[in-house]
């Protein structure tokens, strides 16, 4: 095999590197999006009194509920919506693992606090199931009210038939008992004998509602405390634009700004598609610029190829291209005279005389003596020396043709 071919032979056939290609791109986007989002490939259905929760003792129904009413709700995992937020925030508080949380949050107006009232154990057959359930302490809750800097006490009762509300004497049915709160820093809104169910912090929009059953999943199942559900929401609402929003992070299920997330969203995405676009036209440069590694090679060449490279170099570098047309004539002149067995002794007018004998150039219909009139005196420019010294190549070419197709 020659050195020539043995340099241009590929390594990878063309097929195999656009396979390559392909499935390093698919696995690099692979990655961008598990890395991005897989924070909301998880599975948060887990039991408990959160809103992600389709337990008895979650808050999933409502926000479904809500959702298929039309109603303008989403879950929050992020943290700056409890800080400053438009609409009614909704925070529905357990007696385990949110205290410090809960220290540290300072109460903003347009809240709906709902109590917690059951604690139970997972089931980790099924983690979207409680396992057992059973009535918290009066005290435990009573410690998360103070955690948010609310003294009151927390009582059960038996539920009455008929409870009193803006909307109307109902027959709410919570499970068990009635979880109500007595509290001198509280103005009670929906109230029994006993005390509130519903109340507000005193001049402020923060309201309270003392028993979770009327609006969790388990509570949902009775019509009653469905439509006292719905009443309450709207009650608390200054518009019907006004979005309901039902915190997560107290529960752990914090989200932090990701940054790959922000390039495929608004305003970020118009960027994201300009970058994304650049980076395949650079990709695909970079595929076809390159070819077939090239061999080292002997630092001075040898052989009749590398002579030849080096006196064209010499001569591009003397700035002499132009002044060859005469030189190139008389070379092909002597060598087609040889070949087709021209006597000797002819002279260069007699010479012409015959090549214009044997016929013009197939393509451009001239015959010797006009290919050969360009070519006496040094050439206008390279380009000029090059498209002359062609014509003269093909008329040579045609010329030896028809040489040797020549019957005779």
């Amino acid at each position: 095999m020659s050195e020539t071919a043995q340099t241009s032979a590929a390594p990878f056939a063309a097929r195999t590197v656009a396979i390559l290609i392909a499935v390093a791109v698919f696995s690099f986007g692979a990655i961008m999006v598990l890395a991005g989002w897989s924070p909301e490939l998880r599975d948060r259905d887990r039991a408990g009194d959160h809103p992600f929760s389709t337990s008895a003792i979650g808050y999933n129904g409502i926000v479904q509920l809500l959702e298929a009413q039309g109603y303008p709700v989403e879950i929050s995992r992020f943290k700056s919506n409890l800080n400053g937020h438009y609409g009614l925030m909704v925070l529905t508080l357990s007696t385990r693992g949110m205290h410090n949380s809960l220290e540290d949050y300072e109460l903003q107006d347009d809240t709906l606090i709902v109590l917690p009232k059951w604690s139970g154990m997972i089931d980790w057959t099924n983690p979207s199931r409680l396992k057992d359930t059973d009535l918290a302490s009066e005290e435990s809750i009573a410690s998360t009210l103070e955690a948010l800097g609310i003294d009151a006490e927390v009582k059960r009762t038996d539920v009455p038939e008929l409870i009193s509300t803006p909307f109307g004497r109902l027959a709410l049915k919570p499970d068990l008992q009635l979880q109500l709160l007595k509290s001198d820093d509280l103005t009670p809104i929906v109230q029994t004998r006993d005390g509130a169910l519903l109340s507000q912090v005193s001049g402020r929009s923060i309201y309270i509602l003392a028993d979770p059953d009327l609006i969790n999943t388990f509570g949902l199942a009775e019509r009653e405390n469905a439509r006292f559900a719905m009443q309450m929401i709207n009650f608390m609402r200054y518009s019907d634009d006004e979005p309901i929003i039902f915190d997560a992070t107290l529960h752990g299920f914090t989200r932090s700004e990701n940054l790959l997330q922000m390039m495929f969203d608004i305003p970020f995405l118009g960027v994201t598609l300009v970058a994304l676009a650049a980076a395949l036209l650079l990709g695909w440069a970079a595929s076809i610029r390159f070819g077939p590694p090239a061999r080292e090679t002997r630092a001075i060449a040898l052989g009749k190829q590398a002579l030849a490279d080096n006196s064209a170099g010499l001569v591009s570098m003397a700035r002499r291209e132009t002044r060859m047309a005469p030189g190139y004539l008389s070379l092909i002149r002597r060598r087609l005279a040889r070949q087709i067995g021209a006597p000797r002794n002819l002279t260069e007018a007699q010479l012409s005389e015959l090549f214009d004998r044997l016929g013009p150039e197939n393509i451009s219909g001239k015959t010797f003596s006009q290919i050969e009139a360009g070519l006496r005196a040094p050439a206008a420019s390279r380009e000029d020396l090059m498209h002359k010294a062609r014509d003269l190549w093909r008329w040579r070419r045609d010329i030896l043709r028809r040489s040797m197709n020549d019957p005779k």
